[in-house]
């Protein structure tokens, strides 16, 4: 089939399945996790020649590590569809009920996007999540995974869309893309796409934003920060910067920069030092951080660079106003992080710093769909769209305005006679 013939049947499978009642999709979902663990050898075995081909490619360590999809992965993705499973459906809510007239009532429901296309990174782990939050949402989805993990996300797809079908959701409501050349195909396919998530950089989502009419999501680069105010408790400060830059280094949320206040630079310094070092973290500091370690010199690029990698850049501040400036100007709008005790400027910093994840006194890498609660995620928008930050079920839900009458005409409300819209809020769900 060409890309238009594969984007026309998700399209026409995304019409029943927007009606797909709750309990088919939850009975769908179980059916995928069973699935994917009865299947699990294949699964791995697919991947393994995945990874064997990466390694002769020289694929970089961050890069294999989020490639690897084994046995402790899939029950990862199985535990991850059994918590999206006990989820609300966001589907057929109402959000605004009005009468406008006796009989006339108005209602903006909850519905689904209908045909989302997405590229992602080389994360097999990703197409679960994708495609289980798409199918929970109503969706019909168009997934094109990094190349390296060709055959993983081959034999995951297959898996799941005979799950699907068995569990009687329309066929072809998930797709998969395999080249670059489709990708480029699928940003003139407006007829049949109705939103496009990219997953990468900066210059990817720009190259994406530039060469459609589809509307974006978009998911860039995350360049996030750790402040350590002088007020800060620097145990804790400590424990949130490891965190944050190595708990998984090669994610979007991990941090990238480290922001410290110049009152407590030569006290808290050495610390990150010591524990960085040991866990082989290279730091690139400004010449205030040299001036009190010893590490490489930071350039103006690493003010703006995803390492994804253990790599680390920091810089002294004076203060949470140049700690928000520079966030503002270097930052991606992804996450970012105080800790203090000082309240006032942990306020101060949440309500300034631009981005779509700011915390206090916690690590940047709570920034998830899944620890969120929200069943996991298509990506993280840092736009100022209808969604921001991490994106799950209700960021691929929009909305439609069903009104109700019995005969209503608007020339009864037109001219010199005109009746009068009541415009009276209702309490209640739409009734259809």
């Amino acid at each position: 089939m060409s890309l238009e013939q594969v984007a026309s049947a998700a399209k026409e499978a995304s019409i029943p399945l927007a009606a797909a009642k709750t309990v088919d999709k939850d009975r769908a979902l179980a059916m995928i996790a069973k699935a994917l663990q009865e299947n699990g050898g294949n699964v791995v075995a697919a991947n393994e020649q995945d990874l064997q081909e990466a390694r002769r490619n020289n694929l970089a360590g961050p890069l294999l590590k989020r490639l690897r999809f084994d046995q402790a992965k899939i029950a990862e993705a199985c535990q991850g569809i059994e918590s999206l499973i006990q989820l609300e459906d966001p589907i057929g809510k109402t959000l605004y009920a009005m009468e406008l007239d006796e009989g006339l009532e108005l209602y903006r429901i909850t519905c689904p996007i209908g045909v989302v296309g997405i590229v992602f990174e080389s994360r097999p782990d990703a197409l679960v999540q994708i495609s289980t939050l798409c199918l929970k949402s109503g969706n019909a989805v168009l997934l094109k995974g990094g190349s390296e993990a060709g055959r993983t996300n081959r034999i995951l797809t297959g898996i799941i869309a005979q799950a699907t079908a068995e569990a009687g959701i329309p066929d072809g409501w998930i797709q998969l893309l395999e080249t670059r050349q489709q990708v480029t195909e699928m940003l003139a396919l407006d007829r049949y796409i109705d939103l496009i998530i990219p997953r990468g950089s900066n210059a990817f989502v720009r190259h994406i934003m530039d060469n459609t009419r589809i509307p974006v999501l978009g998911h860039a680069e995350g360049i996030c920060h750790v402040y350590v105010d002088g007020p800060a408790d620097l145990d804790k400060a400590l424990r949130i910067v490891v965190d944050s830059k190595c708990q998984y280094v090669a994610v979007c949320n991990a941090a990238e920069t480290l922001l410290v206040d110049e009152r407590i630079a030569r006290a808290f310094l050495p610390k990150v030092k010591d524990a960085l070092g040991r866990r082989s973290v290279e730091i690139r500091g400004c010449d205030k951080t040299r001036a009190v370690i010893d590490c490489k010199p930071a350039i103006e690029a690493d003010w703006s660079t995803e390492y994804l990698d253990y790599i680390l850049s920091i810089k002294v501040v004076n203060g949470v106003d140049e700690a928000v400036g520079h966030i503002n100007r270097y930052g991606s709008h992804h996450t970012d992080s105080i800790v203090t005790k000082d309240r006032a400027a942990a306020a101060r910093f949440l309500e300034r710093v631009d981005s779509a994840d700011v915390f206090w006194n916690c690590s940047t890498r709570f920034s998830d769909g899944f620890r969120y609660g929200l069943g996991a995620e298509v990506g993280i928008s840092t736009n100022k769209i209808h969604a921001r930050g991490p994106v799950g079920l209700e960021g691929l839900v929009i909305y439609k305005w069903k009104l109700l009458g019995d005969g209503h005409v608007v020339a009864d409300y037109s001219g010199t006679s005109a009746r009068q819209f009541r415009h009276v809020r209702l309490d209640r769900d739409c009734p259809l």
